[in-house]
């Protein structure tokens, strides 16, 4: 079976965040994670299916919904899950401000490395708790983690480690080692752990594996909570579908505590769009790594051939986000030069980065529009 990544949708002029953002200006726009191809068939034919239903009352996942996620993790990554572990939610960011609100009291810190995905550091701040961020360390080629740093910046007020894995925006896969080592510190400072793991179908690099935080050991287990969503993957981020995978009761009872009065159910469309992305969906998302992953070597090598100034530090193992650094380029606001010249792009400073120093640019989109947007960033640097 053969799906189209090459035609692209038409998204100008909808209702697109993504597209709206440049309405009116002729701006490629490659900045929020969200892809330019349309998702799954298989999601879009039981889309069609609910809808004809035509009742679209307040809904619960119906056993088979939850059996495709149970599968889908047994046969992805060896993680043995019970459905009793899962608690829907209208959206991984919110998961992230809930986990915040459970686990540390007003005051209270929560650790993450640095550059990350902005809602790793507002999320502490929307509920008066404290974002402490440790910077990574770029170590010939590749991203590691400063354990003396971060050693150093556990307090008594301690009570949260947020983990992204893969790492957005730094498109890194975990290796099980460091996931070893970071668990055991979080065993030891008796921190819980909040592993997103959105990203975690998008692993470009054949060589690589996903590992789920929480199957490492009974120990962390007991201490993590797993944010996941089809949301990335079958580029169906307006159904606001993702779920917390907790396998302690009591944390998950907290967890759910913090959740009561203030967040929104899943609805009907985004139950129907899950249980299709995890069961029914599989060919295409084979399709769908195989574009990214020429994407992916499109963009690496035309970053070193025809963009001076511009560098990709580290290899692209996971996501279709690239991080770039810009800093040679010597621009007061990259982004502002590069959306100049019709191109939209993340600004790295919302993601921990000093000022100009790098962009993130996201390659979810036909080849023909990854062209045109390097393209017109030559043109920008000449």
């Amino acid at each position: 079976m053969t799906f189209d990544f090459e035609t692209p949708p038409p998204r100008a002029g909808t209702d697109s965040q993504k597209w709206q953002k440049y309405a009116g200006r002729d701006v490629l726009p490659l900045w929020v994670a969200d892809m330019d191809f349309k998702s799954s068939p298989a999601i879009i034919a039981a889309l069609h299916t609910r809808v004809e239903q035509g009742v679209f009352g307040y809904a619960r996942p119906v056993k088979s919904t939850v059996d495709a996620i149970v599968e889908a993790m047994a046969s992805r990554y060896g993680w043995k899950i019970e459905p009793a572990w899962i608690v829907w939610l209208p959206g991984l960011v919110c998961g992230l401000n809930v986990t915040a609100q459970a686990f540390a009291q007003p005051g209270d810190e929560i650790l993450t490395l640095t550059p990350v995905y902005p809602p790793f550091m507002t999320a502490p701040k929307n509920s008066a708790r404290a974002s402490t961020q440790v910077p990574w360390l770029l170590d010939n080629g590749t991203w590691i983690i400063d354990w003396p740093a971060l050693e150093r910046a556990v307090t008594p007020r301690t009570k949260l480690f947020y983990l992204c894995n893969p790492h957005n925006p730094l498109a890194r896969v975990w290796r099980r080692e460091e996931l070893v080592q970071l668990a055991e510190f979080c065993l030891r400072h008796q921190l819980v752990l909040c592993s997103d793991e959105i990203h975690c179908d998008l692993i470009l690099d054949p060589a690589l594996r996903h590992i789920a935080t929480a199957s490492l050991s009974p120990g962390i287990a007991a201490r993590t909570i797993t944010l996941m969503a089809p949301s990335k993957t079958y580029n169906v981020p307006g159904l606001g579908t993702s779920f917390a995978i907790i396998s302690d009761p009591a944390l998950r009872a907290q967890f759910v505590r913090a959740t009561a009065g203030i967040v929104a159910e899943v609805t009907s469309l985004g139950f129907t769009a899950c249980e299709a992305a995890y069961r029914d969906s599989e060919p295409w998302r084979q399709g769908l790594l195989a574009t990214l992953r020429g994407n992916s070597d499109y963009l690496v090598d035309f970053v070193a051939r025809e963009l001076p100034g511009v560098r990709l530090e580290a290899p692209i193992e996971a996501t279709y986000l690239a991080w770039l650094n810009v800093e040679a380029l010597g621009l007061a606001d990259p982004i502002a030069h590069f959306e100049k010249h019709g191109v939209g792009l993340s600004d790295g400073a919302f993601f921990a980065s000093p000022r100009g120093r790098h962009v993130r640019i996201n390659f979810g989109c036909p080849r023909a529009t990854l062209a045109e947007a390097l393209s017109r960033m030559k043109a920008a640097i000449s």
